[in-house]
């Protein structure tokens, strides 16, 4: 019954923590490709190669449900997989939809047209690769209507939080978030589009002020994913062991992934 989670690093862990709360029952096989992170530099075919190659490890490992809790992944890869590599009786959910459909106030699974929403002007700060992409936004325009956002491509910031430099995460953020302002002095919500980016969720509230609605997955996707399971139990795979497993070093992502949740992490290699 485990269900899978895969991300380019350790972003994907804001994402699974809040997960394994939500549903404690569940075993959750998470796939970590930090041999190859970050993502958000590279080109949507490199971005399709890899994340097919690491989500056909996580249905070997009896995940038949596979979430994209990579941002870049999700924009660059998830459409073109289910067009014509998913199989049948899998499936891959992005991270994208649940946080739209909060911002869009839609109940989950809601496919009405789209219509005018609360929130005109969106500032999404994301990596290269899924600004580039545009994928937010053509998600966005299945859902609402009228609204203006503003993309920030936040080059770098990912190796600083994977690194655990945190203090050039935190000028990084300030930075890129000026260089949004001077696009969109007055966002009333803003994206974090990349699970790595819930790490810095304060440094973001307080560089953007705290009249601007932040969204984060970590918040938004248990829920979704939840309600997902309730209306396709069969999804839940063979697996029933949980565990961590990365492309990179097992020791040094372990350490790292043990500061990030400040409870004890370990990775196997694959």
């Amino acid at each position: 019954m485990a269900v899978g989670v895969f991300d380019s690093g350790l972003g994907g862990l804001t994402v699974l923590d809040a997960a394994v709360r939500r549903l404690p029952d569940v075993p959750f096989v998470y796939f970590a490709d930090s041999a190859h992170a970050p993502y958000g530099v590279r080109d949507a075919d490199d971005i399709y190669d890899l994340t097919t190659k690491a989500v056909s490890r996580l249905f070997d490992e009896g995940c038949d449900l596979v979430v994209l809790a990579c941002n870049t992944a999700s924009a660059a890869a998830l459409r073109r997989m289910q067009e014509n590599w998913i199989p049948r009786d899998k499936r891959v959910l992005g991270v994208f939809v649940p946080l739209i459909e909060a911002m869009t106030e839609r109940q989950w699974g809601d496919n009405s047209p789209p219509r005018e929403v609360a929130v005109n002007h969106v500032a999404l700060f994301a990596t290269p690769a899924t600004v580039s992409s545009r994928a937010f936004q053509r998600e966005l325009s299945f859902r609402a209507i009228g609204v203006d956002v503003e993309a920030q491509a936040c080059g770098g910031l990912v190796d600083a939080i994977e690194d655990g430099d945190m203090i050039l995460a935190e000028a990084l953020v300030r930075s890129h978030v000026d260089a949004l302002k001077r696009k969109m002095p007055r966002p009333q919500a803003a994206i974090l589009g990349c699970t790595h980016y819930p790490l810095m969720f304060d440094i973001f509230q307080n560089a953007l002020g705290a009249d601007v609605k932040l969204f984060s997955q970590a918040d938004l996707v248990p829920d979704s994913l939840a309600d997902y399971l309730d209306r396709h139990p069969n999804m839940l795979g063979s697996g029933t062991t949980s565990k961590f497993l990365t492309t990179g070093d097992p020791a040094r992502v372990s350490r790292h992934a043990t500061s990030f949740l400040r409870h004890q992490i370990i990775f196997e290699s694959v």
